[in-house]
Parts: structure tokens; sequence; C-alpha cells
């Protein structure tokens, strides 16, 4: 038994290492550059404690401790920060054949010029967290939002992620957010540009794509998709505009798909659910898709007439 387990387990590596050979392309050996995943997302939960000192971590912080703790935080997150944005330069055109030294020196300043950014994270954060609380009636307070909201979790994560996109940091910035994704289930490319009191309520299945641009104060709820209206184009479609421009105080109810480069959804305008728009739509419009005729049916025959419902039209402007 213990000679045949031997051979089986020789005949299955071999067959692995010839797949090894002929699929060299997606393996990762002797590499000294390998991003280390897990320490990204350890940074990440130092960030979300300098983000909201307080909420997060074991040690329950005064406030005559709060610059020895923040301090203590920050240093940490320098350290393996610059260690990891010196890994991930590896994969930048920008320092082809430049110097270990020379890498190392650029990742610390970069991870520093993050660090300064905190602080206007964390004001955007302080108004996404109140257009959260005055946007859901269930909120019981902010405390509860903090701590316990995918959507301020995926905001978070995603306002962190742009800074270092906007830095030009390969990778660290999609592995934060793919972080968030797997998480919470809200696909936010880092590369997105979103306003001010952002609101994303339930969040479970919204997609918002690498071009995509938010106004302030935009709602959006769950099942959401922001995205292009075709990818057949690949890698040549890099650096195109593929995704709609959102204006300010837009509203965006579950289900609905807006898709397109060239589409604008205008200020004030309202999205109902289910809606399928790939056209720019002028501010303060009402877009819903035709309202259904619901029908009850019970052991095969029709209901009485006066059992149908019908939804009563509502919106302004039918897609």
């Amino acid at each position: 038994m213990e000679k045949k387990l031997k051979t089986q387990l020789h005949y299955l590596t071999d067959i692995l290492i010839k797949s090894y050979e002929e699929h060299a392309e997606i393996i990762k050996i002797d590499s000294v550059h390998l991003l280390n995943r897990e320490r990204i997302m350890d940074i990440l939960e130092k960030l979300r404690h300098l983000v909201f000192p307080g909420y997060f971590g074991k040690k329950n912080i005064s406030f005559s401790s709060l610059e020895y703790h923040a301090g203590d935080v920050l240093e940490e997150a320098l350290h393996f920060l610059s260690k990891e944005i010196g890994r991930a330069l590896h994969y930048s055109p920008c320092c082809s054949g430049l110097e270990k030294e020379v890498i190392e020196e650029k990742a610390a300043d970069i991870a520093f010029r993050f660090l300064v950014r905190l602080p206007d994270v964390r004001e955007y954060m302080a108004q996404d967290v109140s257009a959260t609380f005055d946007g859901d009636p269930a909120a019981a307070n902010l405390d509860e939002i903090i701590l316990s909201y995918p959507g301020i979790f995926a905001i978070m994560v995603y306002r962190l992620a742009h800074v270092l996109y906007e830095m030009e940091v390969p990778l660290i910035p999609r592995i934060m957010s793919e972080y968030a994704h797997n998480i919470t289930g809200i696909d936010i490319h880092p590369g997105a540009v979103i306003g001010h009191h952002f609101f994303i309520d339930h969040g479970t299945g919204i997609v918002i794509g690498e071009t995509t641009i938010i106004g302030n104060y935009v709602k959006i709820y769950q099942g959401v998709t922001l995205g292009g209206l075709s990818t057949r184009g690949g890698q040549n479609l890099k650096g195109v505009k593929r995704h709609p421009t959102i204006e300010n105080h837009v509203t965006i109810y579950s289900g609905a798909s807006i898709l397109g480069g060239n589409t604008v959804i205008g200020e004030g305008v309202v999205i109902g659910s289910n809606a399928f728009v790939t056209k720019s739509v002028p501010e303060k419009t009402r877009v819903s898709i035709k309202n259904p005729e619901l029908q009850f049916k019970s052991d095969g025959h029709s209901p009485p007439a006066h059992e149908e419902l019908h939804q009563n039209e509502f919106w302004d402007w039918v897609i």
C-alpha cells in the first residue's frame, strides 16, 4: 500500500511539473520582488486604525494616549508599506534597471507622501459616514455605521487605494480593492474618481469600473453596475474612458446598470431599480423601466380580474 502511494505521488508530481514547464507564465519562483498579500492586508488594517482611531483593535485609546498610538501605528505602517511599495515598483517600467537602493529610497518617499494624505482620506470618510447616517433611517448612530456597514469599509479601502493609484503604485491598490470586494461583495476599482458624501446602501453586487467618475452626494444601492458597454477590445481599450459619469445628487436604485464611457447621468437624476441605461440622461430626470404587470395564479387557474395588481406609474421619464 505504501509503495503504491509513493508511485502515485511520483506520477502526480511528474504531471504537475510538466504543467509548470508548459505554462511558466503563471508560476513565480526565485523572485525576491513578489508582493506579500497578507502583509498588505495587515497594512490595510493598520490604516483603518489610523482613519478610525479607537474603533478597531484590542487597545482602549484615551485622548492623552492618542498621539503615542498614532505615532506607533504610523511607524509600523511606514516601514512595511515602504517594503511592499519597493517590491511593487519592480513592476513599473519607470523603475526598470534602477539600483536596489534607488528603488528603496523611492518607495520610502512614496509611502511617506501617501501617509501625509491620511487627513484628506479622513475628511472624506467623515463626510461619507455622515451621508450614510443621513440617508439610512435604519442607522442607529455613527458607531454602528463605522463598525458594521460594509459600504463604509469598501469606500474606505477604495479611498486609500485610490491615493496609491494616483501615485502610480502598481498592484497594491488592486490587491486592496479586491480584498474589500471579497469581504463585502462591493467591487470599486481604485482608478474610479468619487466625490464626497458618497453613500452605499446594502452594497452587495455593486460594480464601479476603473474610469467611472462620480460626483458629490451620490447614493447607490445594491446590485448597481457602473460598467463598460463592451470589453471586446481588450488591452486596446486601456486608458480609454469606458465607464459612465455620474454627476452630483444622483440616486441609483438596486439592480440598475449604467454603461458606457460617453454616458453622463445629469445632476439630480433618479435611476429606478433594474433600469438599463446606455445613453446620457438630462439633469433632474427620473428614469425607470416600464412598470410591470403582476399576475397571481393558484391551482393552475387565472385569478379573478380584481386580483391582478398594477403598479402606479410615478416616474417622469420611462426608458
